[in-house]
């Protein structure tokens, strides 16, 4: 069966998360999931409502395997729009089968969709395994980038 893309829902919010925690190199930065905390439901409306961002789920025989984010970002000095890729994960058991690049050209095809010139997204400097995988679809390293917590 093949893949299938959908925009998650409040209900898909609990695999999202699980998802991504586990994928994270240090899952231990982030607080307890509590999805009783009413930030999960805000953050995810405040996503939702917005028509630049897209949160993604992929299923595959009805179960979520992966997930991504896209936001969608105008460029006034290029005079265009760059697509944003975010919280690139697959299910642990499913990767190398495909998922990731079914994934990332989806969202590609969404951001030509959209008028963008450009996709980008950033990896952490550890992930040398992603770095090869962004490459191997045509991603080209290109700049280094900076963070300051608040």
């Amino acid at each position: 069966m093949p893949l299938s893309f959908r925009d998650a829902t409040g209900a898909d919010i609990a695999s999202v998360l699980e998802l991504c925690r586990a994928g994270a190199l240090n899952p231990d930065r982030y607080p307890p999931l509590d999805l009783a905390d009413p930030a999960y439901a805000a953050l995810f409306d405040a996503i939702s409502a917005d028509p630049n961002h897209r949160l993604i789920v992929c299923e595959k025989d009805g179960e979520i395997v992966g997930t991504l984010m896209i936001s969608f970002l105008p460029d006034l000095v290029g005079r265009s729009w760059r697509g944003q890729l975010e919280n690139v994960h697959v299910h642990s058991g499913r990767r190398g089968s495909g998922i990731g690049s079914e994934m990332v050209a989806w969202a590609v095809a969404r951001c030509r969709e959209r008028g963008c010139d450009l996709v980008q997204l950033t990896s952490n400097k550890a992930r040398h395994d992603a770095h090869r995988f962004y490459e191997r679809l045509g991603f080209e390293k290109s700049h280094e980038g900076m963070k300051l917590k608040l």
